[in-house]
C-alpha cells in the first residue's frame, strides 16, 4: 500500500492497481480476524486465542494505517476528475459511491497524517471493550443460583437465559440476583471501561469536526439524527402498550408482582423441546416464500459446510452472533438449548448469514460489508417469517403461547429494552461532550430511571440490580448501534408482510436489499425494498404488530380484564 503514497494523481490506472491492491489486503485481513475472532468466542478463557485476536486487531490497525493516504489524496484529485476518469477507465465505473460517499463526507476527512494517527488507534481503542468483554465473559464468577428445594444450580453467561426461562420461580430470582450482583461487585472497573469507550468516541467526534457523537455516527452510514429521535419518541408514546403487556404477564403468571426476572419465565406448563434438526427444518419450511435457491443455500451451510458453532460450552460467549468476511463463510457462534427462543435466535442469526453469503456473492469487497441499521432487517426478517409459520402450522395452544412467550421476548428485547439502552447511551455521549465525569453511580441512576419509566406501576424492581443493566450489554461499545435493533424490527415486519401477503416483486425486492451490501445508502436500500425509516409509521405499525401478539397472548392465557 505505502508503494502508492503520492502516487494517485497518476491516473485512472494507478488509482485502479492501489484500490486493488487495498482489496486484497483488505479479504486477506478480514480472514485473518475472524479465525481469530471465532477461536477467542470459542472459549475465552484461552490465552492463546486471545493473544490471536490481539494480534488480528493491530494488524487491521496497521492496515488502515497504511492505507490512510487514500481518501485525502483522492479529495486532492478532485470529484469532477475522478468522474472523468470514470468514462476512461471502465473498471473506475464499480467505484462511483465510493467516491460519491467519499465528497459527501468530505469536509471531515483529515490530512493523510491525521489520517494515518486516527487509523492506528484502532488497536489500543479496542482496549477499553476487551477489557470489560474478557471481565464479563471470562473471569466473573457467579454464585449458583438455587431451586425451591434448595438445590444449587450453576450460573453461567452461556445458561443464564435458560436459567431465566426457567419455571421455578425461585431459580430465576437466584439466577438473576447472582448474575446482577457479579457486575454490580465490578461496577467501579466496568464503568471506567464504558467512559473511557465514550471518550475515545468524543474524541473522535472533535477530531473530524461533528456537533456530536450521534452525527458522527449516524454521518457515516448517511442516516439523519431524526431517525433516532424518531424511534425514541414513538417508544416513549408506546410505553402504555408496554405496560399492558406486563399487566397481562402478571395476570398469566399468577403473581402479585412481576418483576425482571419474569419476563421469559413460562407461561405453560411445559414448553417445547426442540431438537436442533427440527429447528432447522422448520426454518428453511418457513423461508420457502423466498425460493428454492434461498433455502438450498441454508440447508447446505448447516448440514454440510459447518456454518453453526451449536451448543453451549464454559468460557464460550455468550450470546450469539454471525461473523464472517468477503472469502470466508457466514459463521454463526449460537448457544442453542432446544426452546423456542433458542430457534429463534437460530433464525435471526442465519438472517445475518444470508444477508451476509448474498453480498459477497455480489458485491467487490469495497461494498461487501452492510451496515447495523440494514444487518437488523434481515435478522428480524427472518424471526418473522418463522413466527407466521408456526403460528399457521403448530396449532397447539400450548405451542402457540410458547411461539407468542418468543416473540414477545424478543420484542421486549429489542423493542423495548434497546431503545432504554439508547437513551442511556444518548444522555452518557451527551455528558461526556459537555465535559463531564461519569461514575458508576451515574450510569446507574440513569439506567434505573429509565427503566422507571418504562416499567411504570407494573414491574417492581430492585434499583441497583436494574441500575447496573448497561454494564451487561457490549453492544454500548459499538456507538449507537442499540437503537438500530428497533429500527429493525420494524423494517423487517413491514418488508416480511409484504412477502407472507404475496405482494408483487415483494421477494425480488428483499433479496435485492440482501444483495446490495453498502453499495448504497441503508435508508435508499430499504426504501427501494419498500419501507421508509425516515418517518416514524414503520415503528408504529411494529407496534401495531406488538399489540395483535399481546392480544392473541391475552386470549390463549385467559387473562383478559
Amino acid at each position: 500500500m505505502e508503494g502508492y503514497q503520492g502516487r494517485l494523481a497518476e491516473g485512472p490506472q494507478t488509482l485502479l492497481k492501489a484500490l486493488s491492491v487495498f482489496q486484497d489486503a483488505v479479504r486477506l485481513a478480514g480472514k485473518i480476524q475472524v479465525y481469530a475472532d471465532m477461536s477467542h468466542a470459542a472459549d475465552k478463557a484461552d490465552p492463546k486465542a486471545a493473544g490471536m485476536e490481539g494480534r488480528a486487531v493491530g494488524l487491521i490497525g496497521q492496515l488502515k494505517g497504511a492505507a490512510a493516504f487514500l481518501e485525502p489524496e483522492l479529495v486532492q484529485i478532485g470529484q469532477e476528475t475522478l468522474k472523468a476518469w470514470m468514462v476512461q477507465a471502465p473498471g473506475m465505473q464499480v467505484y462511483a459511491h465510493y467516491v460519491e460517499d467519499l465528497f459527501r463526507k468530505q469536509a471531515h476527512v483529515r490530512s493523510p497524517e491525521v489520517e494515518q494517527l486516527i487509523g492506528r488507534l484502532a488497536a489500543p481503542f479496542q482496549g477499553a471493550e476487551n477489557t470489560a468483554s474478557i471481565l464479563t465473559d471470562a473471569d466473573l464468577r457467579f454464585l449458583p443460583a438455587r431451586s425451591e428445594d434448595g438445590t444449587d444450580v450453576p450460573v453461567t453467561p452461556g445458561t443464564l437465559m435458560q436459567l431465566m426461562s426457567n419455571p421455578d420461580r425461585e431459580i430465576r430470582r437466584t439466577a438473576w440476583e447472582s448474575h446482577q450482583d457479579a457486575h454490580l461487585a465490578y461496577k467501579n472497573t466496568l464503568a471506567s471501561s464504558l467512559y473511557t469507550s465514550i471518550q475515545q468516541s468524543v474524541f473522535l467526534m472533535q477530531a473530524r469536526g461533528y456537533s456530536s457523537t450521534l452525527e458522527a455516527t449516524l454521518f457515516k452510514d448517511n442516516i439523519p439524527v431524526e431517525v433516532f429521535h424518531n424511534l425514541v419518541s414513538t417508544f416513549r408514546r408506546n410505553l402504555p402498550l408496554w405496560q399492558r403487556y406486563f399487566a397481562v404477564r402478571r395476570k398469566a403468571l399468577g403473581v402479585d408482582k412481576l418483576y425482571p426476572y419474569d419476563m421469559w419465565a413460562p407461561l405453560t406448563p411445559a414448553r417445547p423441546s426442540i431438537p436442533y434438526e427440527q429447528a432447522v427444518e422448520w426454518i428453511v419450511t418457513a423461508l420457502e416464500p423466498m425460493g428454492e435457491e434461498y433455502t438450498r443455500t441454508i440447508r447446505r451451510g448447516v448440514q454440510e459446510e459447518g456454518w453453526v458453532d451449536v451448543y453451549p460450552s464454559r468460557g464460550k460467549h455468550a450470546g450469539a452472533f454471525s461473523h464472517g468476511t468477503p472469502g470466508t463463510q457466514p459463521y454463526i457462534m449460537m448457544n442453542y438449548n432446544g426452546t423456542v427462543f433458542s430457534i429463534g435466535t437460530l433464525a435471526h442469526e442465519l438472517g445475518h448469514s444470508m444477508h451476509s453469503y448474498l453480498t459477497w456473492q455480489s458485491q467487490p469487497v469495497i461494498y461487501g460489508d452492510y451496515t447495523t441499521f440494514a444487518a437488523e432487517v434481515a435478522s428480524n426478517f427472518h424471526q418473522a417469517m418463522l413466527r407466521a409459520y408456526l403460528l399457521e402450522t403448530q396449532k397447539d395452544p400450548g405451542f402457540q403461547t410458547a411461539v407468542l412467550e418468543e416473540a414477545m421476548a424478543n420484542f421486549y428485547r429489542y423493542f423495548f429494552i434497546m431503545p432504554t439502552l439508547a437513551r442511556f447511551e444518548l444522555e452518557m455521549h451527551q455528558r461526556a461532550e459537555g465535559g463531564e465525569g461519569l461514575t458508576a453511580e451515574t450510569m446507574n441512576a440513569t439506567m434505573a430511571d429509565l427503566f422507571a419509566e418504562g416499567y411504570g406501576t407494573q414491574v417492581a424492581y430492585g434499583q441497583d440490580r436494574v441500575g447496573i443493566l448497561w454494564s451487561t450489554f457490549g453492544h454500548l461499545y459499538a456507538d449507537y448501534y442499540v437503537f438500530q435493533y428497533a429500527t429493525g424490527i420494524s423494517g423487517a415486519n413491514a418488508l416480511s408482510r409484504g412477502v407472507l401477503e404475496g405482494r408483487p416483486g415483494a421477494v425480488e425486492r428483499y433479496l435485492n436489499f440482501l444483495r446490495m451490501g453498502s453499495a448504497e445508502y441503508p435508508l435508499q436500500a430499504l426504501q427501494a425494498a419498500g419501507v421508509d425509516l425516515t418517518t416514524p409509521q414503520p415503528v408504529e405499525d411494529a407496534f401495531h404488530v406488538m399489540e395483535g401478539y399481546v392480544n392473541r397472548l391475552e386470549d390463549l392465557c385467559g387473562s383478559a380484564g
